[in-house]
């Protein structure tokens, strides 16, 4: 994988990892009602959830390529038109959070981390959304670096991203700028959506 592809990958990674959403609504709920090595805590939990979807696809996706190429083509191409969709929801988003973003009651570190990786784990979106991205990552990547690389990336970013909320919101002034600019990060993410398909339906 060339460092290109990589920030191709960093970048997408990053943009839904700050989408606002029900995982920030986890990680500001235990931030807020348990401090912040509980946030932290729930955040880490989350991305392992995140991994665990990146390997499941990205060896699914392998195989699919190797064995039925026709059936892999399919799914790059429906993944496309998912990722075009997705971009079309998020441009005429009006900030994304639906859900409200409040302290909840104290909890344990084991709680907050149950939390973290049930919230990743049991969100079928996201097993959708790494099937759309991975399809155009999983031909260049050849080797065990760049499939390390694949799973790696949206693991590291999705907990340095929830850390990095965790540390902020330990002011609480903070969270009503996050409200604020959530539209603003809906509609970048929505145009580079949209742009990451074009892109896959071109290099099929």
């Amino acid at each position: 994988m060339s460092f290109s592809t990589w920030l191709g990958l960093l970048a997408i990674c990053c943009l839904g990892a700050m989408s606002p959403g029900p995982s920030l609504a986890m990680v500001v709920r235990h931030t807020l009602g348990g401090g912040r090595a509980k946030g932290i805590v729930c955040a880490w939990a989350h991305s392992i959830g995140i991994g665990v979807y990146a390997l499941v696809t990205l060896l699914g996706l392998a195989v699919l390529l190797k064995q039925a190429p026709l059936i892999f083509n399919g799914i790059a191409i429906a993944g496309a038109l998912y990722l075009a969709y997705m971009g079309v929801q998020a441009l005429r988003s009006k900030g994304g959070m639906s859900q409200k973003l409040a302290a909840g009651e104290p909890t344990s570190a084991l709680t907050a981390a149950r939390d973290g990786i049930a919230i990743s784990l049991f969100n079928p979106k996201i097993m959708l959304f790494f099937l759309a991205l991975f399809s155009q990552f999983v031909m260049v990547a050849d080797d065990v670096w760049g499939k390390s690389l694949i799973v790696f990336t949206p693991l590291v970013v999705d907990g340095l991203w929830y850390t990095i909320i965790a540390l902020l919101l330990s002011h609480q002034a903070v969270l009503p700028k996050l409200r604020e600019k959530a539209a603003l990060i809906d509609k970048l993410s929505g145009v580079v959506l949209i742009l990451l398909a074009v892109r896959v339906l071109i290099t099929i």
